[in-house]
């Protein structure tokens, strides 16, 4: 049977498409490829979703069932084995819901993040002081070593904008981010600073929209959009409850996310103006 674990990888999630498209391609049913296996059918359809772990001898036996060539099959299994290797981020595993372990790996992976946050500066431009004043208030009853792994995690995923193969960054926020105070005057002007800093990098966009925009499509909550490099993958819509999260890719869904952003956009400050507009604001602080 396939090993059951908090939540698949993206290389996982990518190779388990390629699964169904090759056992489809080959006109091979759930039950026969099941009986290649010896297990139930459901074991593969579960496999082929990513809610289990790619044991290497199943994935063989499969790609052989389905006709793959000596050399195919040598490439896919390496790539099975990279992929069943935990994350940078399994180190934070600690304090690292399940539920928000598939998020870091597909941030991780994205070429295009779109991103709406109405209450805080999203987590990708956070400073580590900004971080903890956050993270205080929503773990009220951990102690320090605690907050200070997950400043440290939140740091580390940051790294990310600077990669070679960085993704874009493109987040709208709302004027209230910039207004409500996060730890004291201090924390918010390097806050405001760091946001400055970080439109010096081509690969970040930041807009807000103003109180005097009025009602908007994104007032109901915070959400990301992932956009991949990968053809088999989606996009992806993630939105964050207090203890859980959804993740959301059909296809009128996450136009309907599209759609907001973009009108969103429009009401926004235009991108060129943020600079003002945070430099305006840091005089206020």
């Amino acid at each position: 049977m396939g090993e059951a674990r908090s939540a698949p990888t993206v290389g996982q999630i990518v190779l388990g498409m390629r699964l169904r498209d090759l056992r489809e391609k080959a006109e091979v049913s759930y039950e026969q490829a099941a009986k290649a296996l010896h297990v139930n059918q459901t074991t593969v359809r579960r496999m082929e979703k990513a809610e289990v772990g790619l044991k290497l001898p199943y994935v063989e036996k499969l790609l052989r069932t389905y006709g793959i060539p000596d050399e195919e099959v040598s490439s896919f299994l390496r790539l099975a084995e990279e992929a069943n290797r935990p994350g940078w981020w399994h180190r934070f595993r600690d304090v690292l819901p399940d539920w928000f372990s598939l998020y870091v790996s597909l941030e991780g992976a994205a070429s295009l993040i779109r991103a709406y946050e109405p209450h805080f500066v999203p987590g990708l431009l956070q400073t580590p002081e900004y971080a903890r004043a956050l993270l205080r208030v929503g773990f009220p009853h951990a102690d320090d070593e605690e907050i200070e792994r997950r400043v440290a995690l939140r740091m580390e995923r940051q790294q990310l904008l600077t990669n070679p193969e960085a993704p874009r960054l493109w987040a709208i926020v709302d004027e209230t981010v910039l207004r409500r105070p996060v730890g004291d005057a201090e924390v918010m002007r390097g806050q405001v600073d760091r946001l400055v800093e970080s439109l010096e990098l081509p690969n970040v966009t930041l807009q807000v929209v103003p109180f005097s925009a009025g009602p908007h499509p994104g007032m109901f909550g915070p959400f990301q959009l992932f956009r991949f490099r990968v053809p088999e993958l989606p996009d992806v819509v993630y939105s964050e409850g207090l203890t859980s999260a959804s993740y959301l890719d059909e296809r009128a869904d996450v136009a309907a996310y599209l759609e907001a952003l973009d009108r969103m956009g429009t009401q926004a400050v235009p991108a060129p103006r943020t600079e003002a507009l945070l430099g305006d604001l840091r005089k206020e602080l």
